[in-house]
């Protein structure tokens, strides 16, 4: 083999040059991921403002009537933000105690042939599309929801039927929608606990059990947050399974109410929209996106407080 022959570890000079050359690469990489977030911030700034100068901030945030086609027309979407609010808040209370018990049972109790059958399922689970869970929520979950509405109100003569199509209906297919990635997510981050920390506890004579709650779950905290934040940016986010099984209406967001939340709001008007309307369509695109951010930095800054707590 002759001295110029390259050798696995390279020259100095050209170890040197592909540090560079991947710095820049990686360099750049962040700045189109920095630019993507701010050109999308900007745009929805832009676009989603000029309605709140022309019909008002407060008209449009704190009025309960949503009549845009009327003689005089009102915007205000107070109960599309509370349902959108009062409907991911309640999905995720549902979802996210059972994607983290499956997790849990998937990483530390589940027989290893029963793990082989669950982890598929709920990996396939999240590759079903949106409209596939309106569709099965008409076709299952809204007869059964409405049966159950016909019972309660038989003897209301004010109470408007939904046929099933109402907030109760939105509230379980968010939080089946949401498993796949609590539990996916939670699944690694109690994996990715050191054995240590589990050995350490059962020698000192915790159950399995205890030893699951006192230490492992309180060691994935970080993990388990991060696919709670994700889990609340899909549930708030989604849009076609809601406009399936909500029943679209602007009401207030009672269980057996038909509602709309603030996506369905933009999705079921956009096509047909046009100058104030519309530019009031942007602005909930708008409060929309706040929400996200503010939920996903109140949990990151909620994160980064227990991680603190738990190297001090």
């Amino acid at each position: 083999m002759s001295d110029k022959s390259f050798t696995i570890m390279g020259s100095y000079n050209t170890k040197n040059t592909v540090e560079k050359v991947a710095a820049v690469v990686f360099t750049v990489c962040a700045f189109f991921a920095v630019l993507a977030v701010l050109s999308i911030s900007l745009y929805m700034i832009i676009s989603g403002t000029p309605a709140i100068f022309e019909v008002g901030l407060v008209d449009i945030l704190f009025s309960t009537t949503w009549a845009p086609t009327a003689a005089e027309p009102s915007y205000g979407i107070l109960y599309v933000i509370l349902t959108s609010i009062i409907g991911t808040f309640m999905a995720i209370l549902i979802g996210v105690p059972i994607g983290v018990m499956t997790a849990v049972f998937l990483a530390e109790t589940a027989p290893r042939r029963l793990a082989q059958i669950v982890k598929p399922a709920v990996e396939l689970l999240a590759g079903v599309p949106s409209v596939v869970y309106g569709l099965l929520g008409i076709l299952i979950l809204n007869p059964f929801i409405y049966k159950l509405e016909m019972a309660i109100f038989k003897d209301d003569t004010t109470h408007q039927f939904t046929g099933g199509s109402n907030l109760i209906s939105a509230v379980l297919v968010l939080a089946i929608m949401i498993l796949p990635t609590v539990i996916n997510i939670s699944e690694s981050a109690l994996k990715a606990v050191p054995k240590h920390y589990k050995q350490a506890s059962l020698a000192l004579g915790a159950t399995h059990i205890q030893t699951i709650f006192k230490v492992i779950i309180p060691a994935a905290k970080s993990g388990i947050v991060t696919a709670i934040v994700l889990g609340v940016g899909r549930a708030i986010g989604e849009a076609m399974a809601i406009s399936l099984v909500a029943g679209n209406g602007a009401n207030m967001p009672l269980p057996f109410n038909s509602v709309r939340f603030l996506t369905t709001a933009v999705v079921s008007e956009m096509s047909y929209a046009a100058d104030t309307h519309k530019r009031v369509l942007f602005t909930i695109g708008l409060v929309l996106f706040t929400f996200i951010m503010v939920i996903n930095l109140v949990l990151n800054k909620v994160m980064k407080g227990g991680k603190k707590n738990a190297d001090n």
